[in-house]
């Protein structure tokens, strides 16, 4: 070994060494959630602090469950479609004709003359057709993940006031507005749903061939195929997943608001993308983590009720989650520096 070697030796273990705990607890998966549940306690604080009873009562708590749970059931399925290298700018408007389509007066027609679970099906089917539009475009046409999922944006968000007619469309099917809007033990139902589909995620992420194929799939697609993995298949899997996802949160908003529109979901695909990065999720794709999505989606949400309530502008809004956005991404790559070093 030569003298110089030796030196870049002593240096590369002096680093590690003397390495900044906080970064190295940080790198851990429980480091992470803990950061966040610690920003989430002191946007609680804060919360507490500035809008009082208003921000602590129980309807107010209540308020913020419903609205993340639309928002974070979106950001389950994006969760997936990022941890395996990609991305989708059109779950927005997937939300949009999906509530558009299984509200319209043929489908409530139908649903009034057999069962409410026709609305059901006809979301999910819309959700999960335009998911696997993206992923046969993305996998086998070759196209980029960021102009497939920009031009289904369009599209859907188009094919959604064509039907509409850029109307708002009221639902009136009454065993469909019983089931979804009703509360179990004061919880309303859309919450106890949003908490069912991040179980599933996370069983389907960590405990899962399916998850451990994403992983790989997102980490190393070269190696994923040589390893027998279809990763074409595979990435449309996640696709039509992410799809999914779109078609039962549009079933949340519908139930909600009780209307279909091609206005839902207005920029919930910037938001999904930032409760998953701020959730630890690697945008470059190889990690991802269900739990840190789901205090992602509760972090944002809470501080957009914060702001509200504080009768801040939704552009201080803006400018403010952009900032930690950008801080989030910032501190992904010092911590996968500091891992290579």
């Amino acid at each position: 070994m030569t003298e110089s070697t030796a030196r870049v030796e002593r240096a590369a273990l002096e680093t590690t060494r003397t390495d900044n705990p906080v970064l190295a607890v940080l790198r851990t998966s429980v480091g992470r959630n803990l950061g966040l549940v610690v920003a989430l306690l002191l946007l609680c604080v804060v919360g507490a602090a500035t809008a009082g009873d208003r921000f602590a009562s129980m309807d107010n708590v209540l308020t913020i469950l419903r609205l993340a749970a639309t928002i974070g059931v979106v950001s389950i399925g994006m969760t997936f479609v990022i941890t395996g290298g990609g991305i989708d700018l059109s779950v927005g408007a997937i939300l949009a004709l999906a509530s558009v389509w299984c509200t319209t007066v043929a489908t409530q027609d139908l649903a009034n003359d057999l069962h409410w679970m026709v609305m059901v099906g006809a979301a999910l089917a819309v959700g999960a057709g335009c998911g696997l539009v993206n992923g046969l475009l993305i996998a086998y046409g070759g196209v980029v993940p960021f102009i497939a999922t920009l031009a289904m944006l369009a599209s859907a968000r188009g094919l959604a006031e064509i039907i509409s007619d850029r109307k708002t469309q009221i639902v009136d099917v009454p065993g469909f507005q019983d089931f979804f809007a009703r509360e179990i033990l004061g919880v309303p139902f859309i919450v106890i749903l949003f908490v069912l589909v991040a179980a599933a995620g996370w069983v389907l992420l960590n405990r899962t061939t399916f998850g451990r194929r994403t992983l790989a799939v997102g980490g190393n697609p070269e190696a994923a195929r040589l390893a027998g993995i279809n990763v074409k298949r595979h990435t449309v899997y996640l696709y039509v997943l992410l799809g999914l996802c779109c078609g039962v949160a549009a079933l949340m908003i519908i139930s909600r608001t009780t209307t279909g529109s091609s206005t839902h979901g207005g920029l919930y695909e910037l938001d999904a993308i930032a409760a998953v990065v701020i959730g630890g999720t690697l945008l470059s794709g190889g990690r991802g983590t269900i739990v840190g999505t789901v205090l992602g989606v509760l972090i944002f949400t809470t501080l957009t009720n914060v702001f509200t309530l504080n009768n801040r502008s939704i552009s201080e809004q803006s400018l403010l989650k952009g900032a930690i956005i950008v801080a989030a991404v910032l501190l992904q790559q010092r911590l996968a520096s500091r891992n290579t070093t």
